[in-house]
């Protein structure tokens, strides 16, 4: 676009303001549309349910935004998310607002209007079938019965997304698997939670430099722990 342009585009979007007689918006083209990953981690919002099992993909958003100086406080499409640079790739951080059991409709959301596909979507979030401690990566895969990966599953269409389980250990016998993912942790597991977080951003930076299967072989192991 000319500067002749320019002035004439500014001029015609005057007019229409006074004529309507109220400020209108601009169009803003985003750069960054289909240029980018999308890591969404998966939670519940409010107060009540911070520190939860179900909310340690929230915690490894926050994690990973601290590491990587990313602040997670803009609303879009339902969801808080926020902008970055992660292993020379741009990024979008989000915290779905949906609940859990329809994480889909902002993961939708987000990739439909950034125009990213689901190969460039990174999920993260709990699984009872890991130890605290541990994490796994899978390039794609079945819900394994986890709702918030159902929703997302059901409304994208397809299974073939990465994901980063983070282990919240087996639920106890007896106790109901919803109040289970509900509680919080130990003082012992919440010192195990870290190691999770740690592996999971060296996890995320590995795969974001082209090597997922080095980011598998190393990662999905027994413990994270060296």
């Amino acid at each position: 676009m000319n500067q002749q342009q320019d002035i004439k585009g500014k001029e015609r979007f005057g007019f229409w303001q006074r004529l309507l007689g109220r400020p209108l918006k601009e169009k803003v083209i985003d750069e960054d549309i289909g240029k980018m990953y999308i890591i969404v981690g998966l939670g519940n919002p409010t107060a009540q349910y911070m520190g939860t099992r179900h909310n340690v993909g929230f915690d490894a958003i926050d994690a990973l935004a601290h590491e990587h100086n990313i602040t997670v406080e803009q609303q879009k499409h339902r969801a808080y998310i926020g902008k970055g640079v992660i292993a020379g790739q741009k990024v979008i951080l989000a915290k779905p607002q949906t609940y859990m059991n329809r994480s889909g409709e902002s993961v939708f959301s987000l990739l439909n209007y950034y125009k990213v596909d689901e190969q460039k979507l990174i999920v993260i979030y709990d699984d009872v079938s890991l130890s605290v401690g541990q994490i796994r990566i899978r390039k794609q895969g079945s819900a394994g019965g986890q709702k918030g990966m159902k929703s997302i599953i059901s409304h994208l269409g397809s299974q073939e997304f990465l994901r980063i389980r983070i282990g919240i250990g087996e639920k106890p016998l007896g106790l109901n698997l919803a109040d289970y993912v509900l509680s919080h942790f130990s003082k012992e597991e919440k010192e195990l939670l870290f190691d999770s977080y740690e592996a999971t951003i060296k996890a995320v930076e590995t795969i974001l430099s082209g090597d997922v299967d080095g980011a598998m072989n190393k990662w999905n192991r027994k413990k994270v722990v060296e």
